[in-house]
């Protein structure tokens, strides 16, 4: 009875008992800080990406921004798509490496849409000035649009095998067609 006693009045190693008690949920926190900083990186280069792409496809020639017609239109010249989805990916032309681990060309979209002022009522001719003075057109000027989705691959997949939660980054950036 009397060491029975001792034990329980006993206050040695109580740390210990205490710290392997909390270190599961210090863990947890921890690694879902890391995973969540991971996120918001991976999301703000996607954004990135999008960003050069949209700058880079905007001071293409206005040529790729027009159909047979000389109507604006999204663009069709394979080499030029091609050329702004690579930079998406890989910051370069030609050559680098991914950005993002898991991107591929079939994620990322180039469209282009056309803004449109009546300037007046009998005519939906837009007068344009400044680099726009040339284009003169019944659609308006050309406004395009680079949009890219990407499979979002978590830390704790490469360090737990865990497969995340079928979460997307998604990014899209418009700017206005320059031609420069």
């Amino acid at each position: 009875m009397m060491r029975r006693r001792s034990i329980m009045r006993d206050r040695s190693g109580s740390a210990a008992v205490e710290m392997v008690l909390v270190t599961p949920l210090l863990l947890i926190i921890l690694f879902g800080s890391v995973e969540v900083g991971n996120f918001f990186y991976n999301e703000h280069l996607l954004s990135k990406a999008v960003r050069d792409g949209a700058r880079y496809a905007a001071r293409q020639n206005f040529s790729y921004y027009r159909d047979g017609g000389g109507n604006c239109a999204s663009p069709t010249d394979p080499t030029m798509i091609a050329n702004v989805k690579t930079l998406v990916r890989t910051s370069l032309l030609s050559g680098g490496t991914n950005r993002l681990g898991s991107w591929t060309d079939g994620m990322i979209t180039l469209s282009a849409t056309c803004s449109l002022t009546v300037v007046d009522a009998s005519s939906a001719t837009q007068n344009m000035e400044g680099i726009y003075r040339t284009q003169n057109n019944p659609l308006g000027a050309a406004v395009v649009t680079v949009s890219a989705s990407v499979p979002y691959t978590p830390i704790a997949k490469t360090m737990f095998g865990f497969s995340g939660f079928g979460v997307n980054l998604n990014a899209t950036q418009r700017a206005a067609v320059t031609g420069l």
